[in-house]
């Protein structure tokens, strides 16, 4: 199909390729193709970007003939374009000369828009409801139906926000539920989260693209743990990539884990984890005794069984490092994908 307009005027603007034309857009609303696939067909037969811009729907939708729809997607200067009730306008944009027959695919453009914004293939709930969140957040939506929900819910396309996954806790914001985890959208994440509430925060993302900036937050949530209820994607770096490549059978092969699980068999075991936690977070024993409010002399004889266990000096610079992996590889292992599975995708 692409470039197909400009073989057919190449042959002739008569009445049967202007049949065709009509016929394509046609079937497109036959169909009640999405708003996306509706723009995405027409730049690709057109062989130039295409648009649909409706403000009172919040809708900005382009594409190129090469490309997916993107917004916003603003209607450029030099285009062709017809207006519709309401403000909608739709456009082409051609570079050099019109072909013969770009009258009759801009005014099938327009019909085929204004038949579809009045028959959307995805019902938006009213105002403020949470499905509006889930729409957002999903991954299964085009980008019109993602921007429509974004402008029932009162936020530009173009703003910059990020998603919290929490349990525990009912956070300020625009929010849904999973299951057991609960999504909201902020401009920016906490540090410290309110007692028994454990926190993943999503990268800052633009609204359109919410739905990365959640999965993220639910890895970072995956890695939370009472020692560090708060956990930012942005700095999981290369333990977010394992999340996502480890099983749970893996995790459980793992040394090291094994080794941290025995520890917490133990007699005074709770006692030893929080102390490894803590070394790893502020990188001294001295500095992790006076967070755990434990004389710093009390250490020494909970590090050294430590290391007995894991079978490296724990208070070594490679042994931190080490350990430091070991106790976020339990924690990914001991969260378990419930968390995340009752949240789809799409």
């Amino acid at each position: 199909m692409k470039g197909l307009l400009l073989r057919l005027s190449g042959l002739d603007a008569d009445a049967e390729n202007a049949v065709r034309v009509i016929g394509f857009f046609d079937r497109l609303i036959t169909e009640r193709a999405s708003l996306d696939v509706l723009v995405r067909s027409t730049a690709r037969l057109a062989g130039c970007p295409a648009g649909v811009h409706a403000p009172a729907q919040g809708l900005a939708l382009r594409a190129d003939p090469d490309a997916g729809v993107t917004a916003p997607g603003r209607v450029p200067a030099g285009a062709a374009a017809r207006p519709l009730e309401g403000g909608v306008v739709v456009w082409v944009c051609r570079e050099g000369a019109p072909t013969p027959l770009d009258d009759i695919l801009l005014e099938r453009f327009a019909i085929a828009t204004a038949v579809l914004l009045e028959h959307t293939s995805v019902p938006l709930p009213a105002l403020g409801d949470p499905a509006l969140v889930e729409l957002v957040l999903s991954e299964g939506i085009g980008t019109a139906e993602r921007s429509r929900a974004l402008h029932l819910l009162g936020l530009d396309t173009t703003a910059r926000l990020r998603v919290l996954a929490t349990t525990g806790a009912d956070l300020p914001g625009r929010s849904a539920a999973f299951g057991d985890v609960r999504a909201v959208l902020t401009t920016d994440g906490p540090e410290t989260a309110p007692p028994g509430a454990r926190i993943g925060v999503g990268p800052a993302v633009a609204a359109l693209d919410l739905a990365r900036s959640w999965q993220a937050a639910r890895t970072a949530l995956r890695f939370t743990a009472g020692a560090e209820p708060v956990v930012w994607s942005d700095r999981l770096g290369s333990l977010a990539a394992l999340a996502g490549r480890l099983t749970q059978a893996d995790l459980a092969d793992f040394p090291d884990i094994q080794a941290l699980d025995r520890l917490a068999g133990e007699a005074h075991g709770d006692d030893i984890l929080a102390a490894l936690n803590a070394l790893c977070a502020t990188g001294s024993a001295r500095k992790a005794a006076a967070v755990l409010h434990r004389h710093h002399s009390t250490m020494p004889a909970r590090l050294a069984r430590a290391g007995s266990v894991l079978g490296f000096d724990v208070d070594s610079p490679t042994g931190r490092l080490r350990l430091h992996l070991a106790l976020m590889l339990r924690r990914l292992r001991d969260a378990g994908p419930s968390e995340v599975d009752a949240a789809p995708n799409g």
